[in-house]
């Protein structure tokens, strides 16, 4: 009951994706007394499955240690969509993928569980003991009771953090339009004032804007707004 509560209160919250594989680090943990506990996340994109978490320090193979969806036991859990329990000798089995960064890869017992959202496979969660351990039907139900209801928040997680980069790029793409309407706006100026070809007036506004260590934008934009003034002034001598 308190294991379903608390992953109640996670599956309702608004954790980030590195909070959620945090919490599924912690009850996984709880639930197995494992000696580690590594969490992988399937890329859509690539068809790999990618480290995201790990219970033991792993800041090097974080977001960069990958297998293709069917490598490796945690490759064939996650095609599967299956569990994988070694009691012992893991490295032994014939599906077994071993990576020299890994100390958990010298471990004995391993079991292996999917993490399931809305009925399909979206990463798998690993559990390591370095003696043997033959492991319970309870130890097993409770990991893919995590597994299965985690998945839901890692879901919700994975969402959000791709509606936010998506959203950076929008406005990345924005800022360098901006950018781009502000140099050729000077481009043009320069070119008007000084009888420079467009490229020479791009080359020009380059090696200003590096000599006095600004960006391209400001110079263009100060270019024009002495522009702007020199319009003014004259036009109020005009006048008088």
């Amino acid at each position: 009951m308190d294991l379903l509560h608390r992953v109640s209160q996670i599956v309702s919250s608004e954790l980030s994706l590195d909070e959620v594989l945090g919490e599924v680090l912690g009850l996984t943990v709880r639930v197995t007394a494992c000696d580690a506990c590594l969490v992988y996340l399937i890329e859509k994109d690539t068809e790999e499955v990618v480290l995201r978490a790990s219970q033991l320090p792993h800041a090097a193979e974080l977001g960069s240690l990958r297998m293709k969806v069917g490598e490796g036991i945690t490759g064939w859990v996650a095609e599967h969509n299956s569990v994988v329990a070694l009691g012992s000798r893991a490295v032994d089995d014939s599906r077994f993928k071993k990576f020299t960064g890994l100390v958990e890869d010298t471990y004995q017992a391993f079991l292996s569980v999917p993490i399931v959202s809305g009925g399909e496979t979206i990463g798998v969660v690993n559990v390591h003991h370095r003696q043997p351990r033959e492991h319970s039907e309870q130890e097993i139900g409770l990991v893919k009771f995590v597994g299965e209801q985690m998945g839901n928040a890692i879901g919700k997680a994975k969402l959000v953090e791709e509606n936010q980069r998506l959203s950076a790029e929008a406005e990345e793409a924005r800022r360098e339009l901006e950018t781009r309407k502000v140099v050729e706006r000077a481009k043009g100026i320069l070119m008007r004032n000084h009888g420079l070809t467009e490229e020479e007036s791009y080359l020009r506004l380059r090696g200003e804007a590096r000599r006095m260590r600004r960006t391209m934008k400001e110079l263009a934009e100060a270019i024009i707004l002495a522009e702007e003034l020199s319009k003014t002034k004259a036009g109020v001598e005009e006048r008088a």
